[in-house]
């Protein structure tokens, strides 16, 4: 059997790992095991495919490893709209108590409503940015 069609078979397998793991980074090492198998298709000694499978499969690992941690982080459960549909929803604010809280009506019922901490609460038009406990957290438009 040629040197790369193993290489080919271990990609593949690897391929076949991530989608039953789900785990993104065993790609990233199909992806240097696709690459000694070029290497291979070339004639480069297998030295030189072990080495290039290590470095391009390693490097992406690496690269994405730090490319995701840049990344933000997912929002909270409580302030994700797929989660919570009362996220980005708007509201409309008379007055607020001295405590920092509001009564508003909203979707039928009585809510209380908070604003960040350090904003400065102002009346009219604002949208609801999560849901803390029974609260809602409203962010002025």
């Amino acid at each position: 059997m040629e040197e790369s069609t193993i290489w080919w078979l271990l990609a593949g397998g690897m391929v076949v790992a991530e989608l039953i793991t789900g785990t993104f980074y065993l790609l990233m090492v199909a992806l240097g095991l696709a690459a000694a198998a070029l290497v291979a298709h070339a004639n480069l000694p297998l030295t030189g495919q072990i080495v290039t499978a290590a470095v391009v499969g390693g490097g992406a690992v690496v690269a994405w490893h730090f490319a995701k941690r840049r990344r933000p982080g997912d929002p909270s459960a409580r302030a994700d709209r797929s989660v919570n549909l009362d996220v980005g929803e708007t509201i409309v604010i008379d007055s607020w108590n001295a405590d920092g809280t509001t009564t508003v009506k909203y979707r039928g019922a009585t809510w209380t409503a908070i604003h960040r901490p350090g904003v400065t609460p102002s009346t009219g038009a604002h949208r609801v940015a999560e849901l803390v406990g029974s609260r809602l957290l409203v962010d002025p438009l």
